[in-house]
């Protein structure tokens, strides 16, 4: 375990330097000056000379490259907002936690979703209701956030008035995001634990319990269900660490005050060390939560625990 947890920070390390790096020097690449979109069109060029001083950005690109990654490695400092004056850390401590909320629930409305779904679907293999749940699935997954969040909007908050419209201020904001969010994620997992199910349901230790005499509750719910899960975790991982990246086009859509919408209003205004931050943290999340989905692996299968 310890070795494993060696390799997952050394990972972290390595993809963390490698995705800075990169987003560095391609955002810097990018047409657009920040200093001119935060002075406007009728700044003089003496006044853009000073504030490109100010922000640094009048070092060589190599420079900038260092001081972005001595002040990470050895302060922690993601540096300086160009556009909110403000510590970049700063920022992700108020809208990381909104993004990680939002992605919880939308988790969380997939699964109350999917599990109910893919089990009787595998259940009821070729019946009326394994045609239903699959169909159901499938419009799910065919949807489009961008098109599915606005037309939640118009009728549970314009037409019925049940629900707010945007933002994050007030007690039942978040369910039509996280519904806009987890109705793909529910139909991708229902479909998988159908697949899942259907393999178990034919291995030798199902006809081994039946023959016993154990209970179906007992047979599904303790052999089959269990053993189906490794891919659902898997999947389940995969997609927590995509709906972190992945809620650009939610966020924007409702005006969730999230760390997609800032990265969204950072690239629009040229804020480099907050396009930068956005980006780090989101991989390193994405990476952290591979590296825990293989510790749940490992508590699911004891063969995997074995191995390790």
């Amino acid at each position: 375990m310890a070795s494993y947890l060696l390799r997952l920070l050394a990972s972290i390390l390595l993809v963390s330097w490698l995705v800075g790096s990169l987003v560095f020097f391609l955002i810097h690449m990018v047409p657009g000056d920040p200093v001119a979109v935060m002075l406007g069109d009728w700044a003089s060029p003496a006044d853009e000379q000073v504030l490109r001083r100010q922000l640094g950005l009048d070092l060589p690109i190599w420079q900038q490259y260092w001081n972005y990654l001595s002040g990470i490695l050895f302060h922690g400092d993601f540096g300086q907002s160009l556009f909110y004056q403000q510590a970049v850390s700063d920022l992700l401590a108020q809208r990381f936690p909104m993004t990680l909320q939002l992605a919880l629930m939308a988790l969380m409305i997939a699964v109350l979703i999917a599990f109910p779904l893919g089990i009787i679907a595998a259940l009821r293999s070729g019946h009326w209701p394994d045609h239903l749940s699959m169909t159901v699935s499938l419009i799910g997954v065919s949807i489009p956030n961008f098109w599915l969040g606005p037309m939640l909007i118009l009728l549970f908050s314009i037409g019925l008035a049940w629900l707010p419209v945007s933002g994050a201020d007030q007690p039942l904001s978040w369910i039509l995001p996280a519904i806009t969010l987890g109705t793909a994620l529910a139909a991708i997992l229902a479909r998988m634990l159908r697949a899942s199910l259907l393999e178990v349901l034919h291995e030798d230790y199902i006809r081994t319990a039946r023959a016993k005499g154990l209970s179906s509750k007992w047979v599904y719910g303790k052999h089959a269900l269990l053993n189906a899960l490794l891919p659902v975790v898997t999947i389940l991982g995969l997609q927590l660490g995509t709906l972190l990246g992945g809620a650009v086009i939610t966020e924007v859509v409702f005006d969730w005050p999230g760390l997609g919408q800032l990265l969204v209003e950072s690239i629009q205004r040229r804020d480099y060390p907050v396009v930068q931050a956005c980006i780090l943290v989101v991989s390193i999340a994405y990476i952290t939560i591979n590296g825990l989905t293989e510790l749940v692996y490992a508590w699911l299968d004891p063969r995997i625990r074995v191995a390790q």
